[in-house]
């Protein structure tokens, strides 16, 4: 069965005069002028086929009907309110599981949690990191971090940061006898099979394969700070380590990518609050990053 409801704003403007007893107190509450406040009860007032008010020279008072009737608006319109704020609170706050990989979370992100729960206290953030790319459609994820080209037309994608790529290494390697100086002096450090651009770059040829090699990048660049080779990094993975120190760029050579991170997340759920907070952290996190690499 449909529900017999009176119009909403009929509704509130009976409960604001109703409280106040007063049709101009009610109009200054509602934005609006007393005739229209007095319009919406007399409209209300025939729709019930009952007195609300009595009218008596320059006084409002309730009538019996009237008083019943506050009643029941008032405690239906703080149950609106309340289910309202609630319903805010939860796009707002509580849990927010965002996707990334494990790259991402070990060299960049799991550095920053700790300042962004101290400054958001009311979202519980948590991080799941794998290699594949999550389905937003059947796991329980809110956001994601991305590499890629941000070509992903079910999704809202803002890019992170520009990336370059370029050597990285301790800063015990740049000092000594046998520092690095040139991009020659590279080559008896690393496994070079992936540096093929680069060293083109810097015009060097026919590189030979040197030292160990492992098939993720946060373990390369932990290899690097630990000083047992050089790293050929991403602009995002180093960053943290080339900021505190504990990695230098030995030769200024570097190659801008076409790919990047991205933040994303469903169209739907882009400006959700809790979704655009972290959203926006992140690239002010980066943008950090990039004053501070400069």
């Amino acid at each position: 069965m449909p529900r017999r409801l009176p119009p909403l704003n009929a509704l509130k403007a009976f409960e604001a005069a109703a409280r106040s007893e007063s049709f101009t107190r009610a109009a200054e509450e509602l934005h609006v002028t007393q005739g229209a406040v007095s319009h919406q009860v007399k409209a209300l007032e025939a729709t019930l086929g009952l007195k609300l008010f009595n009218r008596e020279r320059q006084r409002l008072t309730l009538t019996e009907a009237g008083r019943d009737y506050l009643a029941v608006m008032r405690d239906a319109l703080d149950r609106i309110a309340l289910g309202t704020e609630r319903l805010v609170q939860r796009q707002t706050s509580g849990v927010l599981t965002v996707s990334t990989s494990p790259d991402f979370a070990a060299k960049w992100l799991v550095y920053r949690l700790g300042r962004f729960a101290e400054s958001h206290p009311e979202i519980d953030l948590r991080v799941s990191a794998t290699a594949p790319h999550v389905d937003f459609a059947r796991e329980d994820v809110d956001l994601a971090v991305r590499h890629g080209d941000g070509k992903w037309p079910a999704l809202d994608a803002v890019r992170l940061c520009s990336e370059r790529l370029f050597p990285v290494c301790s800063p015990k390697l740049v000092s000594g006898r046998n520092r690095i100086k040139t991009p020659a002096d590279l080559l008896k450090f690393n496994d070079w099979t992936t540096w093929t651009r680069w060293f083109e770059a810097a015009g060097v040829s026919d590189p030979v394969a040197h030292g160990p090699s492992v098939n993720q990048a946060s373990m390369l660049i932990d290899l690097a700070v630990d000083g047992q080779g050089v790293a050929l990094a991403r602009t995002v993975l180093a960053a943290w380590d080339l900021i505190n120190g504990r990695l230098v760029r030995p030769v200024d050579v570097s190659l801008r990518m076409s790919n990047t991170y991205w933040i994303v997340c469903p169209k739907v759920n882009a400006n959700l609050p809790k979704i655009a907070t972290f959203r926006n952290w992140l690239l002010a996190e980066a943008a950090d990053d990039a004053l501070r690499l400069k």
